[in-house]
């Protein structure tokens, strides 16, 4: 991040601490920034703050890996066959449709509170973008890639492999963009409705002490675990675009 986008957060920096120090919200309400500062150092030396956020990045994980690959298989075979579309999508865009917490309540009822709930709840909100960016690259490679494999005799397994699957990398990698992002947001609000750690917890725990000092840090770091999520698969999109480039140049 460079100096201009550090101005917008910096700016809020300073409004905060005017307003904390000065402004209608006093300090027993917002508490000012030195102070949020002084409790994350406390979580960190405590281990309390890793803790929770390593529960949280391993749920996260977990159901993104599942509902990933689940989202990949179903956007494969819906790209790949017409019957398996016209069979699969209705259902699909139905299920789509209802928000990734509006399925807590009865899986509550399932499967109780556990990490099973975590865990589905995240792979759900993994499970839509990646089907629906995953059938969309698919159907988006040119089918004169497809006639060339044919012409040099390519089996379906080496069609797929070497021209489908490549040519949807692009699109594939926004569904996973998108999956981990929802991932981790379906994380938060499932953490916040049942769960005894993780940073959604945190979040609660401090409003429900009014500790907002600890609210405001668990806020900061949710934040920042995402953006760094997504930074990575950024960088790693931007590595097996140039990997292709280059080979293809060779």
């Amino acid at each position: 991040m460079g100096l201009t986008g550090a101005l917008l957060p910096g700016a809020l920096l300073v409004l905060w601490w005017i307003a904390s120090d000065k402004g209608f919200l006093a300090e027993q309400i917002l508490p000012p920034p030195a102070y949020v500062y002084e409790t994350a150092r406390d979580m960190i030396a405590s281990g309390e703050l890793f803790h929770h956020a390593g529960v949280s990045l391993r749920r996260v994980v977990v159901g993104f890996a599942f509902g990933a690959a689940a989202g990949l298989s179903l956007g494969v075979a819906m790209g790949l066959s017409r019957r398996a579309e016209d069979y699969l999508k209705p259902l699909f865009l139905a299920f789509a449709q209802i928000p990734t917490l509006g399925w807590i309540p009865l899986l509550m009822l399932l499967v109780g509170i556990d990490e099973a709930l975590k865990f589905i709840v995240i792979a759900k909100g993994a499970f839509v973008p990646m089907v629906v960016n995953t059938f969309a690259g698919i159907r988006g490679v040119s089918p004169k890639l497809i006639e060339v494999g044919r012409a040099l005799k390519f089996s379906d397994w080496q069609t797929l492999r070497l021209i489908v699957l490549p040519g949807a990398v692009p699109s594939i990698f926004t569904g996973i963009r998108y999956g981990l992002t929802h991932s981790w947001t379906s994380l938060v609000g499932v953490e916040l409705l049942a769960s005894s750690e993780g940073l959604g917890y945190l979040l609660v725990w401090g409003r429900q002490m009014f500790w907002l000092d600890m609210v405001i840090v668990a806020i900061i770091v949710i934040g920042l675990v995402g953006f760094a999520m997504d930074k990575s698969l950024d960088r790693t999109e931007v590595l097996i675009q140039r990997w292709k480039r280059e080979e293809l140049a060779a």
